[in-house]
């Protein structure tokens, strides 16, 4: 539970945001022995995106013991693939095991942080008008946090419901209805089996094909679950060999690489005989390689497609009705009920944030349309702020908890060179993060991510701003080295 406590005007660290990344942080500080910080969060509780969406068959492509903190293992697990309700329940069992409810405000939105060269610290001003300073702001915001809605020609007009995924109405009425879904990437084929089941007519609007794998997903069995709490090591072991399985399918995300080659053919194969209509078949295959967009994860996707009430649309969209959809081409596609499976505001970084640093320098401004920062946590010019799941630490193979553990950590013995080490403030130098990120776009460049297919990983100039290039241990082994002559204190 959050604390009830007025919010302190001083403090050590303030953590924006509860979820995963808030709940790895606000643990590596307790373990620093930085107990001085507050998690501000805007929603009512710990959880962050897997509080937000609870959209029909919500649930994780990482599998659970994978997508799980070292450092609070769950042994009981239901199934390999855990869905929304048990993922949530997780990170809130964790947040209450190492005491976060003492540190977390909710209904706290930061709207600016100004930093005070004189003083050393970060004024942060709330949405309610409240104020706090702290020493260190770390940003646990994570990329998909903020959901986007395009802008459509009409769209307030429709006199039906219409809901995004990330802000799903649960007493909105699907059942015999004429439902229209504009997006079919991850969040989409996830509702769609449930959605499918329960409309009259089901019509998804598809901007882009995406390249599908199998989910192998299952239940775990009784005596799984009694061996993982029982027979020492043998979870970490099983959770050891995912995580190496993971590692191997970096080499698919590389240009030209074999193991590209073969994805590219068993995913046309899984179309080929999954598909018997070939004019749906064409609309569902894509002209990019594998990777370039985020691969999904389904196991009765191209069922679920070829279902009678379900039909595909690829004509784009002119405008939105009272009563419908009118497609590119003319078509009227009459509609009750719309839902927005569109995605997240994921380029921009902090987007509902004015953050203003040394000198008055605007964070909006130094990184203009492409975001960067040194090892995905620091930016030259802001000192005491660091930032988790920040530009380029992304992955499209493996755990991101694993990659947020590592800056977890990383941010934790920084913070505490500023509080326990009484420096004023502490900075990347700005010739340390150009390096560093014009060495990562020259590696980047390498990967299928730099093909030409639209994608949230890059920016309209083509800069991918979100994945990191190469195995996560590689990830690991980048914060792990000493670093001292990269950051400037005093």
């Amino acid at each position: 539970m959050p604390s009830s406590r007025p919010l302190p005007e001083r403090l050590d660290t303030l953590v924006i945001g509860a979820g995963m990344s808030g709940i790895a942080m606000g643990y590596h500080l307790k373990q620093r022995g930085l107990d001085d910080f507050l998690i501000a969060e805007k929603s009512d509780g710990f959880g962050g995106v897997w509080r937000d969406n609870r959209y029909p068959g919500a649930g994780c492509d990482v599998p659970s013991h994978l997508y799980s903190f070292s450092f609070a293992l769950k042994p009981d697990w239901s199934r390999k693939y855990a869905l929304q309700a048990e993922i949530l329940d997780y990170f809130e069992s964790c947040a209450e095991r190492f005491g976060l409810g003492d540190h977390l405000r909710t209904g706290l939105i930061v709207r600016s942080l100004t930093f005070d060269e004189s003083e050393g610290r970060w004024q942060v001003r709330f949405a309610d008008g409240s104020q706090t300073s702290a020493r260190v702001v770390i940003s646990a915001v994570g990329q998909l946090s903020e959901p986007f809605t395009p802008e459509i020609a009409g769209l307030t007009d429709f006199t039906g419901p219409v809901m995004h995924t990330a802000r799903w109405n649960s007493s909105v009425k699907l059942d015999g209805q004429r439902v229209a879904l504009i997006g079919n990437a991850a969040s989409a084929i996830q509702l769609l089996p449930e959605v499918s089941e329960r409309a009259r007519e089901l019509t998804i609007f598809q901007r882009t094909p995406n390249w599908i794998i199998s989910k192998p997903d299952r239940a775990f069995t009784a005596f799984e679950k009694w061996a993982f709490a029982h027979i020492p090591g043998w979870q970490r072991l099983y959770r050891l060999g995912s995580f190496l399985i993971h590692e191997l399918r970096y080499s698919a995300l590389v240009k030209g690489s074999l193991a590209s080659r073969f994805t590219l053919w068993s995913g046309k194969r899984k179309i080929a005989t999954g598909i018997k209509d070939s004019k749906l078949r064409a609309k569902l295959t894509p002209d990019y390689p594998p990777g370039c967009k985020r691969i999904l994860l389904s196991n009765d996707y191209f069922e679920v497609m070829q279902r009678g009430n379900v039909r595909l649309v690829t004509d784009g969209i002119a405008r939105v009705l009272p009563d419908g959809v009118e497609t590119a081409n003319g078509e009227i596609v009459p509609a009750d009920t719309l839902i927005m499976a569109t995605g997240f505001v994921t380029t921009e970084f902090l987007p509902t944030l004015e953050v203003t640093g040394a000198g008055g320098g605007s964070l909006r401004e130094a990184w203009g349309a492409s975001p960067r920062a040194y090892k995905g946590v620091a930016v030259a010019g802001f000192p005491n702020l660091f930032m988790l799941y920040g530009p380029n630490t992304n992955l499209g193979h493996n755990s991101i908890i694993f990659m947020v553990e590592r800056q977890a950590e990383y941010i934790a013995d920084k913070a505490g060179l500023i509080v326990d080490g009484g420096l004023k403030a502490l900075a990347v130098r700005p010739e340390a993060e150009s390096r560093y990120n014009a060495d990562l776009q020259t590696r980047l460049s390498k990967t299928v991510w730099a093909g030409d297919c639209p994608s949230w990983y890059k920016t309209a100039d083509g800069v991918i701003t979100q994945n990191w290039e190469g195995l996560a241990t590689g990830f690991a082994c980048t914060l792990g080295r000493r670093d001292d002559a990269d950051w400037e204190g005093v």
